[in-house]
């Protein structure tokens, strides 16, 4: 089904909207919250939450692609979930993707974020991604948005882990020097 008849379900509040989204982007949405939560009892609680905050939010909000608009709240609720499973735990894992990315931009920075700085470091993020061939995109987004590790990147792309790790190391830092150009201090 067509996500625009999807969305227009939601709107009109038809309860057929759940197993439409649940039958097109179900799998998706596992595969995002598994990616972090690494269970598949969290990550089927994660996407059925997910399917409960979609249908609070349209409306007011319509989202113009539903695809990414359910892989935010699928990873923001699996993050969430994350932090509250492992208060006191370390998932190395996890921990090393937050670890490598904050070289390039910090936590207390990111909460001292105004609007204006949040809507300019999402541009430069997508200028950033716009400039990448598509299997140096891949790898950038498979680990940084959907947090997979170093092995499954190296799989899906037909790469050595100590390449997938080199080509991680370079793009961080053009990532960062991008930001640096386009006057983001972090």
């Amino acid at each position: 089904m067509d996500d625009k008849l999807i969305v227009e379900m939601y709107l009109r509040r038809n309860e057929e909207a759940l197993s439409q989204t649940e039958q097109k982007y179900g799998r998706y949405c596992h595969y995002v919250a598994n990616n972090i939560l690494l269970s598949d009892q969290d990550s089927e609680e994660c996407v059925n939450d997910t399917y409960l905050r979609a249908w609070n939010s349209i409306p007011p909000t319509i989202p113009d692609n539903l695809k990414a608009f359910l892989g935010k709240i699928t990873r923001n609720l699996a993050l969430d979930m994350y932090d509250k499973n492992h208060a006191k735990k370390r998932n190395d894992a996890i921990e090393l993707v937050f670890d490598e990315i904050s070289e390039i931009i910090s936590d207390t920075s990111l909460g001292d974020c105004t609007m204006v700085d949040e809507l300019a470091l999402k541009k430069a993020l997508n200028e950033f991604l716009g400039s990448l061939d598509t299997k140096k995109r891949l790898i950038f987004m498979q680990r940084y948005w959907y947090l997979s590790s170093v092995k499954d990147i190296a799989i899906t792309c037909r790469l050595s882990e100590n390449n997938v790790k080199i080509i991680l190391s370079r793009l961080r830092s053009k990532f960062k020097k991008h930001l640096e150009k386009e006057g983001i201090k972090l």
